[in-house]
């Protein structure tokens, strides 16, 4: 039905940047949410950051405002993650997901999942 894929995953230092892509393709006409979760070893996923995809209404996790951006290109079917002083806690594999609905917080209600990237933040 929907298919998600990310991209720019990848090792970086403490302080640096990383930009994560999800190009979404199939039967996308019905998605009202995109965002971003991520999972670190011995972790639950947790949401990290989600936009509207009507109004680009944008919606973070505390610990990341302020250093990370999400944004979407409506034509392309994109939305990325711009991550800017990344810390080792970000350390993780990210998510991006898809919701036919409003809801952006919980996993659970999350309607479509790509693969993931790893993100590794070294200290």
């Amino acid at each position: 039905q929907v298919q998600l894929v990310e991209s720019g995953g990848g090792l970086v230092q403490a302080g640096g940047s990383l930009r994560l892509s999800c190009a979404a393709s199939g039967l996308t006409f019905d998605i009202r949410t995109m965002g971003w979760f991520r999972q670190a070893p011995g972790s639950e996923r947790e949401f990290v950051a989600a936009v509207n995809w009507s109004d680009g209404s944008e919606y973070y996790l505390d610990s990341v405002k302020g250093r990370f951006t999400i944004s979407r290109d409506n034509a392309k079917n994109m939305v990325y993650l711009q991550m800017n002083s990344l810390k080792p806690e970000d350390t993780a594999v990210y998510y991006c997901a898809a919701n036919r609905g409003l809801s952006i917080r919980s996993a659970n209600l999350m309607d479509y999942w790509g693969k993931g990237t790893l993100v590794t933040v070294s200290s």
